[in-house]
């Protein structure tokens, strides 16, 4: 019996895992996609039960702008209020999300980027670009937020970088 030499059931071994993770991949980025959306989508519309539903049970915020961790659930009611203020048009809200840095698997994520976030109210507007880290998990085949790490302001030359570079 002929066997085959090590350096091509290695090839083969390696480019068929390739293919298998890149398929992983392609489906991991496409259903991230589909939370972020679910995410902005919450954001503009003010659906905080929808927002609250992207988030784990026992996620953490952590601000290094103001330098603070403490559980996600805490910093939905803080927010809460501007969401209710969208629903009822007192406001509006717009988040859009930028990334430099895609990693995981079927299950992990940690997304790596820039978030846009603008506010309009009493005729005055606010636009903010913050670096952000977002750990997530998947269970029961829903992605959850369990770390958003709000890491530092960032520019708009920052934002339109990550644009250039089609992330």
């Amino acid at each position: 019996m002929k066997t085959l030499p090590i350096a091509l059931v290695v090839c083969f071994v390696t480019t068929t895992a390739h293919a298998d993770d890149a398929a992983t991949k392609k489906k991991r980025l496409a259903e991230l996609d589909a939370y972020w959306s679910r995410v902005a989508a919450a954001v503009k519309t003010g659906d905080f039960e929808g927002y609250k539903a992207t988030c784990h049970e026992r996620g953490v915020l952590v601000s290094g702008v103001r330098k603070v961790s403490y559980p996600l659930a805490d910093a939905l009611k803080r927010w809460k209020p501007n969401f209710d203020n969208t629903k009822a048009g007192r406001l509006k809200a717009d988040v859009t999300l930028r990334f430099s840095q895609r990693l995981g698997d079927a299950t992990t994520a940690h997304e790596t980027g820039i978030f846009r976030y603008v506010e309009e109210a009493d005729g005055k507007r606010s636009v903010e670009y913050i670096h952000f880290e977002g750990l997530l998990v998947k269970r029961k085949g829903v992605w959850l937020i369990m770390m958003e790490y709000q890491k530092s302001r960032a520019t708009e030359k920052e934002w339109d970088s990550l644009a250039k570079k089609g992330k």
